[in-house]
């Protein structure tokens, strides 16, 4: 389990045949009614293909993703991929980062030196982490073609020991949004003895939920908010969790078809205002999509959600994560339980209420979510 260094480097034939692909794709027409009103817009799926057609230089981020200290080690039967970033400080905090999906260790890019050298950004070196940011099993950079499916217990499991087995922390901190919350709670209910702490930008509560009899006013707008979402917004799991192959095909055979599922989830889900690029550059969109597509990951990364139809709740009824917690809403997440809820779930110790942003955290507000982790750990460093 010694972990190898790794270097991205994505064979020019493989961009040779993407090019191919983008300029001999096949559009649907648009249906009456307003843009993005049934999914994603043509219009603007079209100025996208074109600009990564004509304009996007994926060996420009390439070359950046490699300034990122990138590792792969054998565990769990699947070659893991994670960055490892030593914190400049007196004594770092081990901090495991967790995306979701439809993201990657994109997500991190503008994240984790806010986190690894504070000091360089007008912060307190004594609050610097050594952050170790892994793809997630059967994601991007962690999937090789026949490998083992994960699901979040797995994953939780794999990450527990990438941390204590394999870079040798005794104990550590978790961040996580997605599926990187319910991997971060995972990990906290069945490893509590390594972990100091987690913190969230999503909650792992049940959605299940039955109605109380009179609700509160937060109840009743978060029951509200749960109708909307089961009602509008939940297709995409219900067909990849109950049948990824059959969508693997398509998305694993078109990048048009890939970049069209994967973009209207970055629009739908941050706090963009409706003009998706008010959050992410057209360059942070195509490099995303560019892991997906390069690894042909795509449909291994539907498993969470087909493990999550067919198994419990990842945390079992009853149970309660007593490891201590941190929260931070933003106001645009896809849902916002309340916080007498969330406390029946964790052990909660600070919840923020931010006043901006969505769902991709980390991307859309790097800086306020750092501070709110600088500022939760804080008092658990000692711990």
């Amino acid at each position: 389990m010694t972990p190898r260094p790794f270097t991205l480097h994505v064979p020019d034939e493989v961009l040779a045949d993407l090019r191919a692909r983008l300029a001999r794709v096949r559009w649907p027409d648009a249906p009456p009614g307003a843009a993005w009103e049934f999914g994603t817009s043509l219009a603007y799926l079209q100025e996208l293909i074109a600009y990564w057609r004509e304009r996007y230089d994926w060996r420009a981020h390439e070359a950046r993703l490699n300034r990122l200290r990138q590792f792969t080690v054998a565990l769990g039967g699947i070659d893991l991929h994670f960055v490892h970033e030593p914190g400049v400080g007196p004594r770092p905090l081990p901090l495991l980062l967790a995306h979701g999906w439809p993201g990657s260790i994109v997500e991190f890019e503008r994240l984790i030196p806010l986190l690894t050298d504070p000091g360089r950004f007008g912060g307190d070196p004594a609050d610097a982490f050594t952050v170790v940011a892994p793809s997630l099993p059967g994601y991007t950079l962690s999937f090789r073609p026949g490998q083992p499916r994960f699901g979040v217990e797995e994953i939780a499991d794999v990450f527990a020991e990438l941390m204590t087995g394999v870079l040798g922390y005794r104990r550590f901190a978790a961040q996580g949004g997605d599926w990187g919350a319910f991997v971060a709670s995972r990990l906290a209910h069945a490893h509590p003895d390594r972990l100091v702490g987690i913190h969230l930008n999503l909650l792992a509560v049940r959605r299940d939920v039955t109605a109380p009899e009179a609700p509160s006013e937060e109840e009743h707008r978060y029951l509200e908010q749960l109708r909307h979402w089961q009602r509008e917004e939940t297709g995409y799991q219900w067909i990849q969790g109950t049948r990824p192959q059959t969508l693997a095909y398509g998305l694993t055979d078109s990048p048009v078809g890939l970049a069209a599922w994967i973009v209207e989830k970055f629009r739908a889900w941050s706090d963009c205002g409706g003009d998706v690029e008010r959050r992410f550059s057209k360059d942070t969109l195509l490099t995303n999509v560019m892991l997906y597509w390069v690894t042909g990951a795509i449909g291994s990364s539907f498993w969470p959600y087909y493990a999550r139809l067919h198994r419990p709740w990842p945390i079992p009824d009853g149970a309660r994560v007593t490891v201590p917690t941190a929260y931070a809403a933003f106001p645009r997440e896809i849902l916002l339980p309340p916080r007498a809820w969330a406390e029946r779930v964790y052990d909660i110790r600070r919840w923020t209420v931010m006043p901006a942003g969505g769902h991709f955290a980390a991307l859309e507000e790097p800086e306020a979510l750092a501070a709110d982790v600088r500022a939760f750990f804080r008092e658990l460093r000692g711990t």
